[in-house]
């Protein structure tokens, strides 16, 4: 698959934040992220972790977990697909605050980390 076949994120299910009383932080691992490198075809593993600060909605982690495993099959740079589902979520979510950190698994006998922020985090975040 290439790029153009990227999940959509429409896909991604919220729920109502039950605590919108006060300010909390959500943070998902998934240690099992995996697309394709778009230059060899070599598969590309990562830890994705998102950490974010709801407003209105929550994400529906069975939801979330088959987007994430959507992007199995397709081309991809790190940089690309990070900014990607980053831009996804915050559509999704409108939260007050989200970071999506992408870190690579090492290829070649280099890692990569990738990390994108959105709005203003908690104090000790």
């Amino acid at each position: 698959m290439k790029y153009s076949d990227a999940p959509q994120g429409k896909d991604l299910e919220t729920f109502p934040n039950p605590g919108r009383k006060r300010d909390f932080t959500v943070r998902i691992d998934a240690p099992e992220f995996t697309c394709v490198c778009p230059k060899t075809g070599h598969p590309d593993f990562a830890n994705l972790v998102l950490e974010y600060v709801p407003d209105k909605q929550c994400i529906e982690l069975k939801a979330y977990k088959l987007y994430i495993h959507a992007w199995r099959n397709v081309g991809i740079f790190h940089e690309a697909v990070t900014n990607r589902i980053a831009d996804d979520l915050i559509a999704a979510l409108r939260p007050k605050w989200l970071r999506l950190t992408g870190a690579f698994h090492a290829h070649g006998g280099i890692t990569t980390t990738v990390t994108v922020e959105h709005g203003k985090p908690l104090s000790g975040v």
